[in-house]
């Protein structure tokens, strides 16, 4: 007979640890290009701006909204470098969740597509 309680399995009177599953929670701080600590000297929170970059990654690969990814497009075809393009466009989203939390308005598509139309 097997007692599961919390993340322990008890089997006769032994007590083995269940591993826990490790959620698949994408690539690691490292991976994304978050390699140095954040303090107060730094001009910008690394981890900060690989959430950004994150968020951008996954809008051109969802196609959501598809102005991301024509933009990226548009970027490249103009000559900036794919790292610089997705820099280019996590500004225009810092300056669309600036309005969201600063001026308490909700997501404008519309105002995100001009700040995508202004880049390069």
């Amino acid at each position: 007979m097997v007692y599961r309680v919390g993340s322990y399995q008890e089997e006769r009177g032994t007590k083995q640890v269940r591993g826990k599953r490790k959620r698949n929670r994408g690539p690691s701080s490292r991976d994304r290009g978050v390699e140095q600590a954040y303090d107060e000297g730094t001009t910008f929170n690394p981890h900060l701006k690989a959430a950004i970059l994150e968020v951008v990654e996954n809008q051109i690969r969802n196609s959501d909204p598809p102005e991301t990814r024509q933009t990226l497009e548009r970027l490249l075809a103009a000559g900036y470098s794919r790292k610089q393009a997705i820099e280019m466009i996590g500004s225009a989203l810092v300056e669309e969740i600036w309005a969201i939390l600063h001026d308490h308005k909700p997501f404008d598509r519309t105002r995100f597509t001009a700040l995508l139309e202004q880049l390069g």
